[in-house]
């Protein structure tokens, strides 16, 4: 089976959405007659970034956090749409060898997978691990590797709560400083617009970036949970000594139903039958 970081290619959804997004705020700031240097604030970013990131590691764990954060470039990474089909290719081609010359033929291939975790079920395999304890061994792992995602995304997810909360904090300490130079009007306005600044950075951050990601990494979770979910059909059913055009049927099924139709063959129209009524001649005297 392919390895899935050889078929990563560039997510152009979120590439694009996060252009939209920006270029869209970005549009609607000039148009009103800002300018970008009225939202560029270094101190409000340190104020919001080091604030939200800070409230994430009190409530998350540092082993958790550090994971999450080497899950976001899956945010800008998709893998390739035909891994699901090269995956059933690779498994029909296993049952085949194991149907001509027996599982155990198998064990030279289980050492070059690349995936773990075909890998681990194949190697369950030919060692003659009854498939019903295959089955509960990897459906155990499987759900561990879905809950590890589910609370990777759960760490962006709480950005996303903290953020606009942290962007509060550095608007009301704005206008702490405001409040200082109340006997110079100019300088009153002028922090006030600075202050709001940080409440911007907050909502942005939590709704353009941390949120979205959060969904983004629970989509790739469950097509990773999928995938695995078809091997383990597969290696199961090798195990079992099913046919492999059987094997192939019942993993399609994983492939959704475009590719099922495409490969349906096509019915040719019956023939159609003469329905002309054959009126009978009168009878003559």
């Amino acid at each position: 089976m392919a390895n899935a970081k050889s078929s990563a290619r560039p997510d152009y959804a979120t590439l694009i959405g996060l252009l939209l997004a920006v270029g869209g705020i970005a549009t609607g700031l000039v148009m009103e007659g800002g300018q970008f240097q009225d939202v560029a604030q270094l101190t409000s970013a340190l104020i919001v970034l080091g604030g939200t990131i800070g409230a994430v590691m009190v409530t998350t764990p540092l082993p958790l956090f550090i994971r999450a954060a080497r899950k976001l470039p899956l945010v800008f990474l998709a893998t390739s749409e035909d891994s699901e089909a090269e995956a059933v290719d690779q498994i029909i081609q296993y049952a085949t060898a194991a149907r001509k010359s027996g599982i155990v033929s198998l064990d030279m291939e289980v050492s070059q997978i690349e995936d773990p975790f075909l890998k681990k079920a194949l190697s369950l395999a030919v060692d003659g691990i009854n498939p019903s304890q295959i089955r509960d061994i990897m459906e155990l792992e499987l759900q561990i590797f879905e809950d590890h995602f589910e609370a990777e995304a759960g760490v962006f997810e709480a950005a996303g709560g903290y953020a606009p909360t942290i962007g509060i904090i550095g608007a009301v300490l704005g206008l702490t400083q405001v409040m200082k130079h109340l006997a110079n009007v100019d300088e009153v306005g002028k922090g006030i617009a600075i202050s709001f600044v940080a409440t911007i950075y907050g909502v942005a951050l939590a709704n353009l970036l941390c949120l979205p990601f959060a969904t983004k990494l629970r989509t790739r979770g469950k097509r990773a949970v999928q995938l695995r979910e078809l091997i383990l059909e597969g290696v199961i059913s090798i195990a079992e000594g099913v046919n492999q055009k059987l094997i192939r049927m019942k993993l399609e099924a994983y492939l959704g139903p475009a590719p099922q139709l495409a490969a349906a063959p096509k019915l040719e129209a019956a023939p159609k039958k003469d329905r002309r009524v054959v009126v009978p001649t009168a009878v003559q005297d």
